[in-house]
């Protein structure tokens, strides 16, 4: 949008005026300059006076009719604003931007957070024509034929501040109504009543969120679950010893946190001397660390985003090492790790570093008699009455728990290697084939356990992790290294393991005992359920040696 000032009309003598003219420019070009705000291209790099001369330019040099687009949608204000901050997201992003834009392309509510600050288009979006009229080059509206409509909009300055403000207001209102059908969603009915009322609004029955992660990142905006995973020092511990004692790959790097929940990791680089890092949180737990961020005096090294990692943009086009605490229970639960991969694609250097760097998953077989006759048969006498409706699915899901060293009955097996550097999405779903021996005498076979360890190196090589990589062995080689397991043979952890309990056969008057030395050998496939995304179904058939048949049965997380 361009201003014209008028000509002082102050009296001056002819000689001062002339004095004043001789030695600069008259004031009606200098108060223009200074008063111009310039309009940068959706589609380029130019920049124009007004909002008209640039969308002339984009529809006679890269045949993109913004107006035509409005009209054809029936966008209103706020429509159009989606639509340009979708397209500066697009063109920053590298990605090709055309008139075949849909309405449903740019629909969430994220496009109205301005990509540009104060886009100069979005302020000039009420006052533009239907149209632009046929034969108009941005040349000849730059010549003053915009003259007209500057006034025009000059007139609209005050209303469009109202429209802005009111964009505010709907943002909170936004924000009140998904607060308000996520508390519906757990149960808290009353007190999202309560909102709603402050609101000015009936609360409505529960809703399905539009996001179907919403529950993960509301999952983690509490204190309690960043306290239990601050307080794991095998965890914390781990990060912060690899990060500290491998300064000088830090030292000047820009640094992405992906998941950085309280900004622990983050705040460890930048102490490691990191001269940038990007701190990336969809939760609201973002906004305590950006306090945390502020008390620690590191505000002007690190910059908190709140979003998810696969749609904020960044304010830099690469960085040299990404951090992230993305592992879930059994490792793959809660499917992070598709969110670092993009990262890794879309911005890591190609010589860049993952810390973690890989991954590797182990099952082992157990037996526990006591275990199950506390966890399973305790429901066939209850003070003197057969629950046993209460039995009903308890073999279906996964078991979180820390489980004994001396209940596990056979050898460990590694069933994958992830290597970050290499792995693709698709990989996350897999089957693997695994063979134990047995290392004691059993009565039966009672389950099977999931851990997994971590591996943190100063290269981007494997350095050795192979399927049967122990983290002990393999710390042992450097100082520069650092890895921790999660399984029962380590420390205990807040990710603990995962127990797959085997169903008892109703049929089976007596199960079968096995001894030490016996073979056990099957598969076992990690995959997402189809309804849930972040869930996880763990499947395994086994047999032992001398079985013709093996059995077959599934587990899940939810």
């Amino acid at each position: 949008m361009t201003t014209k000032a008028s000509k002082s009309t102050d009296p001056v003598s002819d000689s001062e005026s002339d004095d004043s003219l001789s030695q600069t420019e008259s004031w009606d070009d200098v108060e223009a300059d200074e008063e111009t705000q310039e309009v940068i291209s959706l589609l380029d790099d130019r920049v124009f006076p007004d909002v008209v001369s640039m969308l002339a330019h984009c529809k006679e040099q890269h045949s993109f009719d913004f107006l035509g687009i409005r009209q054809r949608l029936q966008l209103d204000f706020h429509g159009c604003v989606k639509l340009v901050n979708y397209i500066r997201q697009h063109v920053h992003e590298g990605l090709p931007v055309t008139e075949q834009i849909a309405k449903s392309d740019f629909e969430s509510d994220e496009y109205l957070k301005p990509v540009l600050e104060d886009d100069a288009v979005i302020i000039g979006l009420f006052d533009l024509p239907d149209v632009v009229p046929e034969g108009v080059l941005p040349s000849q509206v730059q010549d003053g034929d915009a003259a007209p409509l500057v006034n025009s909009l000059l007139k609209r300055n005050t209303e469009l501040q109202d429209e802005l403000a009111r964009i505010s207001a709907q943002f909170e209102s936004y924000r009140a109504t998904v607060s308000q059908t996520l508390d519906q969603r757990w149960g808290d009915v009353d007190q999202a009543e309560a909102e709603a009322k402050a609101a000015g609004k009936t609360a409505k029955g529960p809703e399905k969120p539009e996001d179907a992660s919403k529950y993960y990142w509301e999952s983690y905006a509490g204190n309690d679950i960043h306290e239990t995973m601050l307080k794991d020092t095998v965890r914390t511990d781990g990060y912060r010893d690899f990060i500290y004692n491998n300064k000088h790959l830090f030292a000047g790097k820009t640094v992405l946190d992906i998941g950085c929940g309280t900004g622990i990791l983050s705040m460890f680089a930048a102490r490691a001397g990191a001269s940038r890092v990007l701190a990336v949180d969809a939760s609201d737990i973002i906004d305590k660390a950006r306090e945390n961020v502020f008390h620690a005096g590191l505000s002007s090294t690190i910059t908190l985003i709140k979003g998810k990692m696969e749609e904020v943009v960044l304010p830099v086009d690469k960085v040299d090492i990404i951090v992230s605490e993305w592992m879930g229970y059994c490792l793959l639960y809660e499917a992070m790790l598709p969110s670092v991969l993009y990262a890794r694609d879309r911005y890591l250097k190609p010589d860049g570093l993952l810390v973690p760097g890989t991954c590797n998953m182990w099952v082992a077989p157990v037996a526990d008699s006591e275990y199950v006759m506390d966890s399973v048969g305790f429901w066939r006498d209850v003070y003197g009455f057969d629950m046993k409706a209460m039995q009903s699915g308890i073999w279906d899901d996964v078991r979180v728990l820390h489980w004994p060293k001396t209940s596990v009955c056979g050898e460990p097996v590694g069933i994958q290697v992830l290597d970050l550097y290499t792995i693709k999405p698709t990989d996350l779903s897999f089957a693997a084939k695994w063979k134990s021996t047995l290392t004691d005498d059993i009565d039966a076979l009672d389950g099977f356990l999931v851990w997994f360890d971590n591996f943190f190196a100063p290269t981007r090589e494997n350095q050795g992790v192979e399927l049967q990589s122990t983290a002990d062995e393999w710390a042992k080689v450097g100082k520069d290294r650092v890895a921790f397991t999660t399984g029962p043979y380590g420390k205990d952890t807040h990710w603990k393991q995962g127990l797959l309990l085997i169903k008892q056969k109703e049929d089976d008057s007596k199960a079968t005992a096995l001894k030490k030395g016996d073979v056990l050998e099957g598969d076992i496939t990690f995959a997402p359920p189809a309804d849930m995304p972040r869930g996880l179904v763990i499947k395994t058939s086994w047999k032992a040696s001398g079985e013709e048949k093996a059995r077959t049965q599934s587990w899940s997380m939810k």
